[in-house]
C-alpha cells in the first residue's frame, strides 16, 4: 500500500483528500505547515505527497518543493492551489521554479485526485 503525506493547512481539504485516498486504498499521513510536513517526511517516508501553496507563508509550498528537490528527495510531489483563482492568473510546474511532477488548482474532483495520485505512483515506478 503506497503512502501519501497530504500537507495543508485547510482542515477541510486535508479531511476530504484523506477520506478519498484512504478509500482508495492508500495509507494517508498529514501535516498542516511546512515544518510539520519536513518532520513528517522524515517519519512517515511517504511514497507521494500533496502540497499546499500557500500556508503559513504565502510561498512555503513552493519553498517546501524546492528544499526537498535541492536535498535529493525524488518522490512525486503533487501541488494544489487556489492560487490562480485569487490572482486571477495561471501556475503551474516548472523545475526551477516550481519543481513538482503535478500541479492542479482547488478544489479537485475526488475522482482526478485519486487518478492523478495513482499516475504519479505508476510513472515514479516506471522510471
Amino acid at each position: 500500500m503506497a503512502k501519501i503525506l497530504i500537507v495543508d493547512d485547510d482542515p477541510d481539504v486535508v479531511e476530504a483528500s484523506s477520506l478519498v485516498l484512504a478509500g482508495a486504498g492508500y495509507e494517508v499521513g498529514t501535516a498542516s505547515s511546512r515544518a510539520a510536513g519536513m518532520e513528517q517526511i522524515q517519519s512517515f517516508k511517504p511514497d507521494a505527497l500533496i502540497l499546499d501553496v500557500m500556508m503559513d507563508e504565502p510561498d512555503d509550498g513552493i519553498a517546501m518543493a524546492q528544499e526537498l528537490r535541492r536535498t535529493g528527495f525524488t518522490r512525486p510531489i503533487l501541488m494544489l492551489t487556489s492560487l490562480g483563482k485569487v490572482l486571477g492568473m495561471d501556475f503551474g510546474k516548472d523545475e526551477s521554479v516550481v519543481p513538482v511532477d503535478d500541479f492542479v488548482e482547488k478544489p479537485i474532483n475526488p475522482g482526478d485526485l485519486v487518478a492523478r495520485v495513482k499516475k504519479l505512483l505508476a510513472a515514479k515506478k516506471g522510471k
